[in-house]
C-alpha cells in the first residue's frame, strides 16, 4: 500500500516516523509505505491523478493544502464537509474520497486525558483548520458554550459564518477576562512552538481561571501555557495524542480496521520523548 504527506515544504514533519511505527506494531513493515509528497499548490489537481496512476492508496494532507484539495475531490465526509477542511484522502475505484480525522482525534484525546466537554463553556484561541475541527467537535458533544478569541476578531468572514453555524462566538482578546464562566481553555495558535518556547497566548492570571487547559502544540511538549495551567492544578493535555490519533485515524480508512487506543498511547509515550525539554 502507498501512502504520503502532501504538503508544502515537509522536512520537518515526524508523520513518517508515526506511520513507520504503526507499521511495526501492526506488523505491516514491508507492505506499506509512506513518504513525503511536497507540492506546490498550483499543481495540486495533476498530482492528485499522478498518484492515483501510481496506485496511492491514500494520503494525509498538512498545511496550508487542507482547503486546496477539497475541489478536487469525488466527495467529502460529513465532518470534512462542515469544517471545510480535509486532512485525508483515500483513493478508490470509486475515486477521491476527503475526510477530517483532526475532528476524531481531537476527541480521542480529550477521552485519552479523561476531559468531558459536555455542559462546559469552552474558550478556543485561534481561528486556523485546527481550530476548526477542535470547535465542530465541541458543539456535537454537547459543549453548552465556545467562545472563539482571535487578534482579528472580524477579519475572517467565512470563519465567523462557520462559528455562528455551530453556535460559537468569535471575539477579541480584550473580552476574553469579561467570560463569565470557565471550564476548558484550548490553544489553537502557534503561540509558544518551537524555538519560541517561552511565549504564551494569554497570562498565567488567566490560565489560573481553567480547571482543564488544552494545547495543540506537541513540541515542546510542556509550552509555557501548560506549565502555567500545572502551577495551578489544572488538568493538561498536549497535542501528540492528537497529532498521533489523527494519523491512525488516517490508517482506519485505509486499512478498513478499528486500531485500540493502547496502540496510539504507546505511539504518542514513544513521540513525546522527542520533546522533554
Amino acid at each position: 500500500m502507498k501512502l504520503g504527506l502532501i504538503g508544502g515544504t515537509l522536512g520537518h514533519s515526524c508523520s513518517p516516523a508515526i506511520h513507520e511505527k504503526l507499521f511495526d506494531i501492526l506488523n505491516l513493515k514491508g507492505q506499506h509505505e509512506y513518504g513525503l509528497l511536497e507540492m506546490d499548490r498550483n499543481d495540486i489537481p495533476n498530482e492528485l491523478k499522478r498518484l492515483n496512476r501510481e496506485h496511492y492508496t491514500g494520503m494525509n494532507v498538512t498545511i496550508p493544502y487542507k482547503l486546496d484539495v477539497m475541489p478536487f475531490l469525488t466527495d467529502m465526509s460529513r465532518e470534512a464537509r462542515t469544517i471545510g477542511a480535509v486532512n485525508t484522502i483515500h483513493i478508490t475505484d470509486k475515486g477521491c474520497f476527503g475526510y477530517n480525522t483532526d475532528y476524531s482525534g481531537f476527541g480521542r484525546s480529550l477521552q485519552h486525558a479523561g476531559i468531558d466537554v459536555r455542559g462546559t463553556h469552552t474558550v478556543v484561541l485561534g481561528t486556523g483548520g485546527a481550530a476548526r475541527a477542535v470547535i465542530q467537535y465541541l458543539a456535537d458533544s454537547g459543549a453548552a458554550a465556545v467562545t472563539v478569541v482571535s487578534r482579528q476578531p472580524h477579519s475572517k468572514p467565512e470563519f465567523e459564518l462557520f462559528s455562528k453555524s455551530v453556535g460559537a462566538e468569535v471575539v477579541g482578546y480584550d473580552r476574553l477576562a469579561f467570560c463569565k464562566r470557565t471550564d476548558i481553555l484550548i490553544n489553537c495558535t502557534p503561540v509558544g512552538m518551537y524555538p519560541a518556547t517561552g511565549e504564551a497566548p494569554v497570562t498565567e492570571q488567566m490560565v489560573a481561571q481553567y480547571p482543564a487547559v488544552v494545547d495543540l502544540i506537541y513540541n515542546p511538549k510542556d509550552t509555557l501555557i501548560l506549565q502555567y495551567a500545572k502551577r495551578h492544578r489544572a488538568v493538561t493535555l498536549n497535542g501528540m495524542y492528537m497529532l498521533v490519533a489523527q494519523a491512525v485515524g488516517s490508517e482506519e480508512i485505509w486499512l478498513s480496521r478499528q486500531i485500540e487506543a493502547s496502540i496510539i498511547e504507546k505511539i504518542a509515550k514513544e513521540m513525546e520523548m522527542r520533546y522533554e525539554y
